[in-house]
């Protein structure tokens, strides 16, 4: 006899807990508290905890939380380095850079007024702030499945089944999923949400948009000595080692507390040689001599990678459909100008929160409604002002590249404040822009030197990846047949190298080249549920709590 799933009522269900889906539940919860009117608010995080599956550069500009926050300082939110210095650099190979004069570079790339923090330890603040609120959260339980009501409307989602085995028969620990059902579901679930995904398809959310572009960010934390700590310093980068290869994409170095400084690299997923490795990449760039030089006699104490959404307003779906919402990364709105997007995710939660309020108030009976008033309020935010001014930036760059592009951007940015009276668009896909191995030229990456490089096994040791090992696999094939009989011969399997964490690997067997998923690598980043050329492999949740286990990233 099947095991019957339990189920809840809510008046809201956010499915997820990063900036966007906390910022929703707190400003909902403050207007409730402010009205003395009853919510039941819950959220969702797949996560082994709040914070736990989240990774940013990050550069926090607080506009957003000085509007949902006013006393954030006096409330303990871990905002500790203030940005005293930035600087912009174009690398011209190991040794050399240029450094941009501060009035070259683009104005929404100062970070006057801004904080470098670990975005999971704001993530996890803001929990604390929501559960002090009133709102439930429910960490390790990933939202698996969207409910419908009989007029196609969303009414809820439902959680992963736990204790299938690989083979996908009920093992001993066998918990069936639970249905969280509500009058509203807000969709949170960051960059390349799977769920999103699932909506934006069934409802033609981004009918008449540019296609959806994203880089992958690559991220350490690392522990430098006394003297070569800066506190506060800012330090971007462009142009070698990506340009050798054709790729755009950018650096970063940030100087936090405590003798702790983050470095990164983003990739552009619409790079085109299919020998490219952003991972490797990433390895040669801290082999630049001012990168170095900051992390020489250092200790790298933990690894990340996570696909970055960068489409902008271009690709911006519509975020209504009937029963819910789809805000900040899910939906896309980051502003890539700035190369930020959590001030923008949660003032999209913010403005969802004060929708549905209104919808709830005004009839305590709404449910399942397309809240149409959202998009009106969203048009009329600074929000939209934000990327509307900064439409051009990508395609700008995807069309012209770092030189002509920049140039463009210094044009649109700097002199017109965002207002050229025409907008560019980029209508390739990034799954399409990869070349096939024939026509690539090939990159051989240098080996590790273990000390300030490194290899993918020992870096994904870092990011606490931990999956239950017998389960299905949640990285899956819409057909098995076409990594093997199409991927590799004609891009060398790509998934291969696009991969930050080794999932995918190419073996030996019965003489022949087979593709080998090593799911319990995967640290969640999406990038080749983005960038397979096939569009063959879907990401789905795996058991809640599985995953990376982030510390201060």
């Amino acid at each position: 006899m099947e095991t019957e799933r339990e189920s809840m009522d809510f008046d809201v269900v956010i499915v997820g807990g990063g900036p966007a889906g906390l910022a929703t539940a707190c400003k909902l919860m403050q207007l409730a508290k402010e009205s003395e009117t009853e919510l039941s608010v819950v959220v969702l995080e797949k996560g082994s905890e709040i914070g736990a599956h989240i990774l940013s550069g990050a550069i926090l500009e607080p506009k957003a939380l000085n509007e949902l926050f006013p006393d954030w300082k006096e409330k303990g939110a871990p905002l500790n380095t203030e940005v005293t210095g930035d600087e912009m650099h174009f690398y011209t190979g190991m040794e050399k850079s240029i450094k941009v004069p501060n009035f070259m570079i683009p104005k929404p790339m100062h970070n006057d007024g801004n904080y470098i923090v670990s975005l999971g330890n704001v993530a996890r603040w803001m929990g604390e702030q929501a559960e002090a609120l009133g709102v439930e959260i429910f960490p390790g339980f990933a939202a698996a499945e969207i409910l419908y009501s009989e007029d196609g409307s969303v009414a809820g989602v439902a959680t992963g089944d736990m204790g299938i085995g690989a083979d996908g028969e009920k093992k001993d620990s066998f918990e069936p999923g639970m249905e969280l059902r509500a009058k509203y579901t807000i969709f949170a679930e960051g960059c390349r949400g799977h769920l999103g995904k699932q909506l934006i398809k069934k409802y033609n959310l981004d009918e008449g948009k540019s296609p959806q572009h994203y880089g992958i960010g690559l991220k350490e934390l690392w522990k430098v000595d006394k003297e070569k700590h800066q506190p506060g310093l800012v330090v971007h980068g462009a142009g070698w080692p990506l340009g050798e290869s054709g790729a755009t994409g950018g650096s970063f170095l940030y100087h936090l507390e405590d003798q702790m400084v983050v470095v990164g690299l983003i990739v552009d997923l619409n790079y085109s040689n299919t020998h490219l490795s952003p991972f490797d990449e990433f390895q040669v760039f801290k082999h630049h001599k001012s990168v170095k030089t900051v992390l020489e006699g250092g200790e790298r104490i933990s690894y990340g990678a996570r696909a970055i959404v960068k489409g902008g307003l271009n690709s911006l779906p519509k975020m209504t459909f009937p029963g819910g919402l789809i805000v900040g990364c899910d939906a896309g709105t980051l502003n890539f100008a700035k190369i930020k997007g959590s001030h923008t995710a949660m003032k999209s939660g913010m403005i969802a929160a004060e929708t549905l309020f209104e919808e709830l108030t005004t009839n305590a009976e709404s449910t399942g409604k397309e809240l149409e008033s959202f998009t009106e309020n969203f048009n009329n935010s600074w929000l939209y002002q934000e990327l509307h001014a900064s439409r051009n930036f990508g395609p700008a760059m995807h069309k012209f590249g770092t030189y002509i592009g920049g140039a463009f951007n210094y044009i649109d940015q700097n002199l017109l404040g965002g207002k050229m009276p025409f907008t560019l668009k980029d209508d390739t896909p990034d799954h399409a822009t990869l070349k096939t191995a024939e026509e690539s030229p090939s990159i051989e990456y240098p080996s590790p030197d273990g000390k300030i490089s490194f290899d993918k096994p020992s870096s994904v040791f870092l990011s606490n990846t931990n999956h239950e090992e017998d389960q299905p696999a949640h990285l899956t094939l819409i057909d098995p047949l076409i990594p093997i009989g199409t991927n590799l011969p004609k891009w060398d399997e790509p998934a291969q190298r696009y991969c930050p964490a080794g999932v995918y690997e190419v073996v030996e067997k019965d003489n022949d080249k087979q593709l080998q998923i090593n799911a319990q690598n995967c640290v969640h980043c999406k990038t080749c549920d983005i960038k397979d050329p096939s569009q063959n492999i879907t990401w789905v949740v795996p058991e809640g709590g599985g995953g990376p286990n982030y510390p201060n990233m």
